[in-house]
């Protein structure tokens, strides 16, 4: 084989493409996982741990709340050693292995400790994954084309999350328990493949480092005792080993968290989370109390959401990049208060004539696909300002979060948000549910949405962000 041909081969393998596809990759698969076992779940417990029914939402509750809880102590310290490693290939291949023996843990349910065991080690892998996977999506993207990336990826972890309950749900009722789990195991193994074919190039702050050492010590090995009077290399090479060695005059969080729209962002993360947490918490046992729905059909209302959260996401990511994302986000959450507040109505209770038949079930349908239209403009939404608010700070000073750079800091933000947000989620709506019903849950979901849009309004930015030049490149 010539030298060409095998440049070509690791040339492919090198490519922005197949990084954003392996990243895109294992977030959908990671997000497939959390919501392939909402519908499953009643099974589980009921038939395979043999326990009451009486206590499938407590289990439910906990089995969902249990990954979130988790991920708040490892997502800063993943974070933290994530930028401090020139590798983002190998974070991502072990956390594969933590989710590949998690997830077989929770499959075969051998007893109820193993499936917590399982649920504890998905959750780690599951927040390493996220971590090291929107770090490295954003450093391929760069921020000139980040609106886009992240609108493309949020299709696909959008697909993730809610086409994870509608393939365990038909599969589980049409093929059987172990024909349903061989999807997300399958994922696993195509997500092992897409890992090891990647070959990774430096990271521009990693080559700039490289370059400042390699100049230091050829300067060191290869210049007379006596320098040239006047010489300008000495002092440039002083000046850059000077200036890598100054640390910043403030750690990551503290600049991070000296500017407002932060705290908004990840109050977005959080509110987005507690939602999605709470339907997945509180929706398959409502669905089948009040509707009588088996698992295909309680898996499948989540196509309401989904379908149409894929198809306007890259316009959503369009219109982001050039408006910004006050207005756009503010709207989303403003119009989707009354569309949760709605869900909690159609019943057998036949509140405001809205019963449990035909026209509550149409009802119910058609005010998810609202939902799925509305929160387009959210999702994403705390993601996409953090990491512009980071793009900015180190366009006006490159080196202020060191070498390392702040990508995989950024999203350990992000993700620890997001499971507070699983954490809360199924413990107000599951509690609410259990004690007063499934319209209590919702109206407090609702409640949520308008704090969401206030701090969204008051904070967001509203311009485009921060553009990196062309020759930067893109996607």
């Amino acid at each position: 084989m010539s030298d060409e041909d095998v440049s070509e081969r690791r040339s492919w393998r090198k490519s922005k493409t197949l990084v954003v596809f392996t990243a895109t990759l294992g977030l959908f698969t990671e997000n497939f996982l959390y919501g392939f076992i909402v519908p499953i779940l009643p099974y589980m417990i009921e038939k395979r741990l043999c326990l009451d029914p009486a206590f499938t939402q407590r289990f439910t509750t906990e089995l969902l709340f249990i990954l979130g809880l988790i991920s708040i102590p490892a997502a800063p310290i993943i974070g933290h050693f994530a930028d401090k490693t020139t590798s983002r290939k190998i974070p991502l291949l072990i956390s594969l292995v933590g989710c590949t023996v998690g997830t077989l843990l929770v499959a075969l349910t051998p007893s109820v400790w193993a499936v917590y065991v399982g649920r504890i080690l998905q959750g780690i892998s599951g927040t390493g994954a996220w971590i090291v996977g929107f770090a490295m999506l954003t450093d391929a993207a760069g921020s000139k084309h980040l609106g886009k990336a992240l609108g493309f990826s949020g299709s696909f972890i959008t697909a993730g999350v809610l086409s994870g309950p509608v393939i365990s749900g038909a599969f589980l009722q049409w093929f059987g328990y172990w024909a349903a789990w061989s999807v997300p195991l399958a994922l696993i193994a195509i997500c092992f493949v897409a890992r090891l074919a990647i070959v990774e190039e430096r990271r521009p702050d990693q080559l700039k480092t490289s370059t400042i050492s390699a100049e230091a010590q050829a300067h060191n090995e290869t210049s007379p005792l006596l320098s040239p009077e006047g010489s300008d290399q000495d002092e440039a090479a002083a000046s850059s080993q000077e200036e890598a060695k100054v640390p910043p005059t403030r750690g990551f969080y503290a600049i991070m968290f000296s500017k407002g729209a932060t705290y908004a962002a990840l109050l977005n993360v959080t509110a987005f989370s507690m939602i999605i947490s709470g339907f997945d918490t509180t929706l398959p046992l409502h669905l089948r109390q009040e509707f009588g729905w088996r698992p295909a059909p309680i898996g499948s209302i989540f196509l309401g959401i989904q379908i149409p959260s894929m198809i306007l996401a890259p316009f959503v990511g369009w219109l982001r990049d050039r408006i910004g994302l006050r207005w756009p986000t503010t709207l989303g959450w403003a119009l989707s208060t009354p569309l949760f507040w709605f869900l909690g109505v159609p019943g057998k209770d036949n509140f405001l004539g809205v019963g449990d038949g035909a026209k509550g079930q149409a009802a119910f349908v058609a005010a998810t696909i609202g939902v799925g239209i509305i929160w387009s403009f959210v999702r994403g939404a705390g993601t996409f300002q953090l990491t512009t608010i980071m793009h900015e700070l180190k366009a006006q000073d490159p080196n202020i979060f060191g070498p390392g750079g702040g990508s995989s800091r950024t999203f350990s933000m992000t993700e620890t948000s997001f499971a507070i947000g699983l954490v809360l989620g199924p413990l107000i709506t599951g509690a609410l549910a259990d004690a007063f019903g499934f319209y209590y849950a919702t109206s407090a979901l609702a409640c949520v949405s308008v704090v969401a849009s206030i701090s969204s309004w008051m904070f967001f930015t509203h311009k485009a962000p921060v553009r990196e030049p062309e020759a930067d490149g893109g996607l």
